[in-house]
C-alpha cells in the first residue's frame, strides 16, 4: 500500500499522486508491482525499494544517480506465534530522498512512522535533511520507550521470581534478553550511521542541523548504554536464579538422601527378622514387638542428630 501526503499551509492532507515536496509512505502488504510502478514514477532504483523486505538489513546509507537510500533500524513488537521468540525485534525504515520529494518504506507498521506521521503538519518539506533528522530523533525516541517498557517486565518477572521459582518466568525474562540483544545490535548500528552522515554530510547539513544530529547521537548513545546495562542486569540476574535453583536442588536431594539411610535402618532390622532362619526369641510372644521398637528407637536418634546438625548450621 502506498499513501501520499503533503503539507498545505501546516496542515497534513492525503494526495492521490506523488507531487513536488510531497512525502510518499510505502507500508506493507508491499506488492512487486507497486515497487516497479513507483520505481518508474520516481526514477528510484528498483533495489533502493526492496532492501525494505530483508528485515536483517544493516544500517547504511547508499547513493546511486542523485537518488540518496538511507537505511536505519528502528525497534517494534513481535507479532510471532514462537513463545520462545523475542518480545521486540528490529525492522529496516528505508528513507529514500529523490529528487523532488522523501520516500519511506517500511516492512511492517512501526511507531516510529506513525509518530512521524502525527507530526508532519509541522514539517517543511523543502527541509527534507531536517524531515529525515526528525524521523531519526522518532526511531531513537522509540527505542527510549521500548527498553523502559522492557525494564519494567523484568522487575515484575525478577519479583515473581522471588516468590515461586517457576520456569514460565525464567523462559519470559530469556524473551527479554533476546529483545535485548536485537536492540542492542541495532542501536550500535544505527550509531554508525549517525555518525558517517555526520562526518560525511551526505545530507548537506547546516550548523543548526548538524548540531541536531549531534544530540540524536547522544541519545541513541545513551539509548545504547541502557539496552548495554539492562542485557548485563538480566545475565546476572539469569546466572543468579540458575544458581539458585541448583543450590535448592541439591537440598532436596541432600534431604531424600537423608531420609532414605534413616528409613534403611529399620528396613534392615525388619529383614533379618524375617529371615526362615532360627533367630533369637523365635518363640517369644515378643518378638514382633522388638524390632519394631528397635527400629522407632534408632529411627528418633538418628533423626534427632540430624534436625541438630540442620538447626547448629542456621545458627552459624
Amino acid at each position: 500500500m502506498i499513501q501520499y501526503f503533503k503539507n498545505y499551509n501546516g496542515v497534513t492532507s492525503a494526495i492521490d499522486k506523488p507531487e513536488d515536496g510531497s512525502w510518499v509512505n510505502v507500508l506493507p502488504p508491499l506488492k512487486p508491482e507497486e515497487f516497479n510502478a513507483l520505481s518508474e514514477k520516481l526514477d528510484i532504483p528498483l533495489d533502493f525499494l526492496s532492501d525494505s523486505l530483508d528485515i536483517d538489513e544493516r544500517s547504511r546509507y547508499e547513493v546511486e544517480d542523485n537518488v540518496k537510500l538511507i537505511v536505519i533500524k528502528t525497534p517494534t513488537e513481535n507479532n510471532s506465534f514462537n513463545e520462545s521468540d523475542a518480545y521486540y525485534i528490529t525492522i529496516p525504515i528505508c528513507i529514500i530522498l529523490t529528487h523532488n520529494q522523501i520516500v519511506t518504506v517500511n516492512s511492517f507498521e512501526n511507531g516510529a512512522i506513525k509518530k512521524f506521521l502525527n507530526t508532519f503538519q509541522n514539517r517543511h518539506p523543502d527541509k527534507r535533511s531536517m524531515m529525515v533528522l526528525k524521523i531519526f530523533e522518532k526511531v531513537v525516541t522509540n527505542f527510549m520507550e521500548y527498553l523502559k517498557e522492557i525494564n519494567q517486565r523484568r522487575n515484575l518477572l525478577e519479583q515473581k521470581l522471588y516468590d515461586a521459582n517457576r520456569n514460565e518466568e525464567l523462559l519470559e525474562l530469556v524473551r527479554i534478553q533476546k529483545s535485548l540483544v536485537y536492540f542492542v545490535t541495532a542501536l550500535r548500528s544505527n550509531e554508525l550511521l549517525m555518525s558517517k552522515i555526520e562526518r560525511t554530510n551526505i545530507l548537506q547539513l547546516n550548523e543548526e542541523e548538524r548540531e541536531f544530529l549531534q544530540d540524536l547521537i547522544v541519545d541513541n548513545s545513551q539509548a545504547l548504554e541502557m539496552a548495554n546495562i539492562y542485557t548485563n542486569i538480566l545475565s546476572s540476574t539469569l546466572d543468579a536464579f540458575a544458581s539458585i535453583i541448583a543450590n535448592n536442588q541439591n537440598e532436596v536431594l541432600k534431604r531424600l538422601t537423608t531420609l532414605t539411610l534413616v528409613l534403611t535402618v529399620p528396613v534392615l532390622i525388619a529383614s533379618i527378622y524375617g529371615m526362615n532362619t532360627p533367630i533369637p526369641y523365635k518363640n517369644s510372644p515378643y518378638t514382633f514387638w522388638l524390632p519394631v521398637i528397635i527400629s522407632f528407637i534408632i529411627l528418633l536418634v538418628v533423626s534427632w542428630n540430624y534436625f541438630k546438625r540442620i538447626r547448629k548450621s542456621k545458627l552459624k
